[in-house]
């Protein structure tokens, strides 16, 4: 899984990776994919959702201002298989995933040479046991080692013998694509040689003369922003790797202390004023430009902050912290701007309080809370609550009792069954193990059952319950206590939880200028931000931007079940002129823009069906 730095008040801390180890099981994949515990990395969990919100509805047909010019179903498509869509030259390739299976993984070839008539064109498989998902680009190169048309794709691990990296098609030829490497990347984990590349989340590629470069996202590493040098795309090599974060330490926002989650998601690179500059998403560090005109001396240009309270919710009388999630973003066609694209599945957050300490518990709802309820009471240490682990002991029945429980060598499913077998608990508090991949990370995690259920807190804070000393560079290292040193049934300090509805995620519209970029507005649809909406109507996060190639002042969205959008920059505002959702529902992915004899059209990927076209028709 990605490696994803976390912030403890304003000092970095170690970054955290699920890997294999006696306590936790193996890692896999990226997206959606948890350790064997079920524990799940924040960042992994970015696309485990289901498409029009799976058994749990969508919003009803609409359509403004949006031409459907036509849609096609792709062959072997099961539920949430298709992926991100990237066009090139009269086709459209869209990337078949493994977030839904590891079979059919690849890119479907469409010929939208008439954009009324798309056919499937042919489809290019994916390694075995790879899968593309975000990473879909084509794009011409030139250089005295290569000329022609490449398609990149990014490789993430759905099965036994899958493989990270890059993948480069020679698609000059888009019905006779031509394998120039597959695989290529990342072949060292901490300094240790390994025998496939990193998995990665996206790439992005770029003709730069004589040379040609692309940039992939390290799913498991710190410094995750890895450039390529593909000038000879047969022979890519790894020519430089960055941590944003600690080359640029401006980027990371102090406040507030809940932006913990930095690391890249998606990036573009696009030549302004001679320089190739980078726009990177490093989700709660927010959108960051670089000159990457020599990618291995990248310089700082801007970046930016994530407004607090947050201004979107404000606007619908919600006082709450910015969620961050930094997802994807685009400079407009005249450069004036940025639109980012914060991704948020999750419209109910979670406050957590350590009452006697008065500081606050970092952790999520792994079985939530009902909105507006709440639980306050006293903890009661239940060890690793494993079935071959100590009993745990019963709560009291006639007080609020909170079982604090370790994370390691069970799932958390067994350790809520069995918290819940000895009766008397209100609700489960989970904090992590140790081990270098653990320690004070703080994760998601997946779980069943009845009870109330946080987690996965970071360890000191499991540790703070109980008064008990912690040293995190001593647990990092495996020489701290390897259960917390107190007997099961202790009592310990006084916690609350509640629940309250933050909203989904959404679009921000920033000026464009060195150092902190201006943010000028944000723009959601009205579902979003409405607790009406939080479960029923499928997913409301925005997912994609993607910035008009002949307006300025214009961009389309991708809005999972929220459909297709179009949106107007006017006095600095971004004012929705636009909106299409098909009878039945949609949950778009990805979103392109290609012109055809002089007009724009939209491509749009639906992870359910396949392809739809649109054209604006709008002033």
């Amino acid at each position: 899984m990605r490696r994803a730095h976390r912030r403890v008040g304003v000092s970095l801390v170690a970054a955290m990776v699920f890997a294999a180890t006696g306590l936790a099981g193996s890692a896999q994949g990226h997206d959606g994919v948890s350790s064997n515990d079920g524990a799940i990395d924040n960042a992994a969990a970015t696309h485990d959702h289901d498409q029009h919100g799976g058994h749990d509805g969508h919003l009803p047909a609409t359509s403004k201002n949006v031409r459907l010019v036509s849609k096609l179903k792709l062959p072997h498509v099961t539920e949430g298989k298709i992926a991100d869509v990237g066009v090139f030259k009269g086709y459209a390739y869209l990337a078949s995933w493994g977030g839904v299976g590891c079979d059919n993984t690849g890119v479907h070839v469409v010929d939208i040479r008439n954009p009324a008539k798309p056919k499937v064109a042919g489809f290019i498989p994916a390694p075995a046991g790879s899968a593309p998902g975000e990473g879909i680009q084509t794009v011409h190169i030139s250089t005295p080692a290569f000329t022609g048309d490449i398609l990149v794709s990014n490789n993430e691990i759905c099965g036994e013998t899958g493989s990270g990296g890059m993948n480069i098609y020679d698609v000059t030829k888009p019905t006779e694509p031509k394998v120039l490497a597959e695989g290529v990347g990342d072949f060292t984990l901490e300094g240790e040689q390994t025998e496939i590349a990193r998995q990665i989340h996206s790439v992005f590629a770029w003709d730069a003369g004589s040379k040609a470069y692309a940039v992939i996202v390290d799913n498991e590493e710190g410094t995750d922003v890895d450039i390529v040098d593909i000038t000879d795309p047969t022979k890519a090599q790894l020519i430089a790797e960055y941590d944003l974060d600690e080359t640029f330490p401006q980027i990371v926002q102090e406040a507030p202390a809940n932006l913990t989650e930095i690391f890249l998601h998606d990036m573009v690179v696009k030549t302004i004023h001679g320089r190739q500059v980078l726009l990177a998403s490093y989700w709660d560090a927010g959108y960051v430009a670089l000159d990457v005109t020599d990618p291995k001396n990248l310089t700082y240009i801007g970046d930016t902050d994530f407004t607090d309270p947050d201004p979107e919710a404000a606007e619908s009388g919600l006082t709450v912290a910015p969620e961050g999630n930094g997802h994807q973003a685009e400079f407009t066609l005249d450069n004036r701007y940025v639109i980012g694209a914060d991704e948020d599945f999750a419209p109910y957050a979670l406050s957590a309080r350590n009452l006697d300490d008065d500081t606050a518990i970092t952790a999520g709802q792994g079985i939530p809370l009902e909105e507006g309820k709440s639980v306050s009471g006293g903890t009661v240490y239940a060890g690793l609550a494993c079935n071959d682990s100590p009993a745990v002991p019963a709560g009291d029945p006639a007080a609020v009792d909170i079982a604090v429980v370790e994370r390691g060598v069970c799932t958390f499913t067994e350790k809520a069954a069995k918290v819940e077998a000895a009766g008397g608990y209100d609700a489960i508090l989970v904090f992590n193990r140790t081990g270098s991949d653990a320690c004070d990370a703080q994760s998601g995690m997946s779980v069943e059952g009845s009870l109330p259920t946080f987690g996965v807190a970071p360890r000191s804070q499991g540790f703070a319950v109980f008064d008990q000393p912690y040293n995190n560079d001593d647990c990092l290292a495996g020489t701290a206590p390897a259960t917390l040193p107190v007997d099961i049934g202790t009592k310990g300090d006084q916690l609350t939880f509640s629940s309250y509805f933050d909203g989904w995620g959404y679009a921000h519209l920033y000026r464009t200028k060195g150092g902190k970029m201006t943010e000028l507005d944000t723009y959601a649809i009205p579902e979003a931000h409405d607790p009406a909406h939080a479960s029923g109507s499928g997913d409301l996060s925005i997912h994609e931007v993607a910035a008009s190639q002949v307006r300025p002042d214009l961009a389309y969205f991708s809005y999972y079940a929220g459909g297709f959008r179009v949106a107007k920059i006017k006095k600095d505002k971004l004012v929705e002129v636009g909106r299409f959702i098909d009878k039945g529902g949609n949950n778009f992915w990805g979103v392109q823009t290609f012109n055809h004899f002089g007009r724009e059209y939209v491509a749009a990927s639906d992870r359910d069906f396949g392809l739809y076209i649109f054209q604006y028709t709008g002033g």
